[in-house]
């Protein structure tokens, strides 16, 4: 199993950014892929997950309303569009896959 997010980057605040996670090694489209983000001195948390044919999502209620993720199975890829983004979005963000298997982030800082 093999994660790998790309995307990450230098933003100012209202800025948007997409994160994408390919992922290869296992049947991609019969898992729930989730986005986790952890910040400097802060635990791993819960941004975003997504269920193998895309029909439920949900969400942090810190990112409710400005993140979006969505997934092509075709491409075996997971995407978090992120969208009026705030400098405490500032983290590295880690694609997840059931049984632990994470990629190996890539970081998001939101500053002017």
């Amino acid at each position: 199993v093999q994660l790998v997010e790309s995307g990450g980057g230098l933003v100012q605040p209202g800025g948007s950014l997409r994160l994408s996670c390919a992922g290869s090694g296992f049947t991609f489209s019969t898992y729930t892929m989730r986005w986790y983000r952890q910040a400097p001195g802060k635990e791993r948390e819960l941004v975003a997950g997504i269920s193998s044919d895309s029909r439920y999502k949900d969400y942090a209620d810190t990112v409710k309303g400005r993140f979006t993720i969505s997934r092509d199975n075709a491409k075996n890829t997971v995407y978090l569009q992120m969208n009026s983004l705030k400098p405490e979005d500032t983290a590295v963000y880690y694609c997840h896959r059931f049984g632990g298997f994470w990629g190996q982030g890539t970081q998001v800082t939101v500053s002017s």
